[in-house]
């Protein structure tokens, strides 16, 4: 089974734990099987890999995410690369080109496209499995999942089928309904769009050579920031007749808001936090060392990290976009392919940061224009290079790193490093890549 997963978007609605970076699938808050935490994409990702453990799953994504999917996922995870935000048709048209040309899968395959963030239950991930095969063995084009609706609901399209089997021909398409009109939908049998849809690579290719003027994927990288930004429903799907649908109904949830996503919480209480008992229906997210105390507290949730601390009505918490978009703060944390990093003090000319490497993991090799930095090694075992020379370090050492030189750290063990920035222009901007081996 060929997958392609949709991973993208900014973190407004789900702040202070999502950000540019760290988008809601990748916020740790879902118990799996072992009684550890997990994100929406690791959820997902793993799960497809239990129903179907050959699939070929592909995430589409942006430059700002690689390093956080390749941290959760594994190094080896198969990502087609978005220079630029354009939208779905742009981002799957260029998934595709590169499932064919770079993965070698042949036009006749068959490729289900996913987002990567729904809240789901088991049947969802076999479900997918079939899709992939109806997809495969009929003469249809698309072949779509439609969700079956539990509410009336204004933030979704429709599916409108030609009759209520599991699989039917699709009659029409509805966008987002008034709440009666809705009613109405779903009494003649609609079902929720849920984003997700089959295709054969060479039917989908055929159209973006039809919109797009590209010879192959790499050329289609290339032009990747001239594209007209468009969705996919708009390119292809409102063009298109032979279109079927199967049923889904099971367990679906959009967790775009902090109401919706602590509904599908198992615990109350994530870090470290406490509540009395006069507390009821209340949510505590916690990511800062500190302790965090919630007493005669109905219907709230307090979540905090090192971007902020947000203390809001559930319902409330539904508006927190606009004021979100207001703030003009500095990324304090971010999770990266070899470990994570946290702000811990900003100063108007230098920035200290505690940096984590996972063992035997490396940074890139690189250098800065205009700041200096000192490592001081608080915990593990390493190897530092710069300009070219290699030195062993262990807690205690303190290296210093000129403007200019070359560097990396390849850690022998798990290794906290306190790094101190100094410079009048500190920024992320400011650095130039190298290519080293171990």
């Amino acid at each position: 089974m060929n997958i392609i997963l949709l991973s993208g978007g900014s973190g407004k609605r789900l702040w202070p734990l999502s950000n540019d970076i760290r988008s809601k699938q990748f916020i740790k808050v879902f118990k799996n099987e072992a009684g550890t935490y997990e994100s929406m994409i690791q959820r997902m990702y793993h799960n497809i890999k239990k129903v179907n453990k050959d699939s070929l799953i592909t995430i589409a994504t942006s430059k700002s995410q690689v390093s956080t999917i390749k941290n959760q996922i594994g190094e080896d995870v198969d990502i087609s690369l978005e220079p630029c935000r354009k939208d779905t048709f742009p981002a799957i048209a260029l998934a595709t080109s590169y499932l064919h040309d770079i993965k070698k899968i042949g036009l006749d395959e068959t490729v289900v496209v996913c987002p990567v963030d729904p809240y789901v239950e088991d049947a969802y991930f076999y479900t997918l499995e079939k899709l992939s095969q109806i997809a495969s063995d009929s003469n249809y084009n698309l072949s779509l999942m439609g969700i079956k609706p539990t509410y009336p609901s204004e933030k979704y399209g429709y599916i409108i089928p030609e009759n209520s089997q599991e699989i039917s021909k699709v009659k029409m398409f509805k966008e987002k309904p008034s709440e009666e009109i809705a009613k109405k939908y779903i009494s003649d049998g609609a079902l929720w769009n849920g984003g997700v849809f089959a295709y054969k690579i060479g039917y989908l290719l055929e159209i973006a050579h039809q919109l797009i003027d590209f010879k192959d994927y790499s050329d289609l990288y290339n032009k990747y920031e001239m594209l007209e930004k468009i969705s996919f429903d708009y390119a292809v799907v409102e063009k298109e007749n032979q279109i079927q649908v199967i049923q889904y109904d099971g367990i679906w949830k959009d967790l775009g808001t902090w109401n919706t996503l602590t509904e599908a919480i198992e615990d109350s209480i994530l870090g470290n936090g406490m509540q009395n008992e006069t507390c009821e229906n209340t949510h505590i997210i916690n990511e800062l060392d500190i302790p965090i105390l919630c007493m005669g507290m109905r219907n709230a949730i307090i979540a905090a990290s090192p971007d902020g601390i947000l203390v809001t009505d559930k319902e409330q918490s539904s508006y927190i976009k606009p004021f979100v978009e207001q703030m003009n703060q500095q990324i304090m944390f971010s999770e990266k392919s070899w470990g994570s990093y946290r702000v811990i003090d900003v100063q108007d000319e230098s920035l200290t940061i505690l940096v984590s490497l996972n063992s035997h993991s490396q940074m890139q090799y690189h250098c800065h224009d205009y700041r200096d930095e000192i490592w001081n090694i608080i915990s593990g075992e390493g190897r530092v290079i710069i300009d070219d020379v290699e030195k062993l370090v262990k807690t205690g050492d303190v290296i210093t790193i000129p403007a200019g030189a070359k560097h990396t750290i390849i850690a022998e063990s798990e290794l906290k490093i306190i790094e101190v920035q100094f410079g009048k222009e500190i920024s992320v901007q400011d650095k130039h890549k190298y290519e080293f081996t171990l």
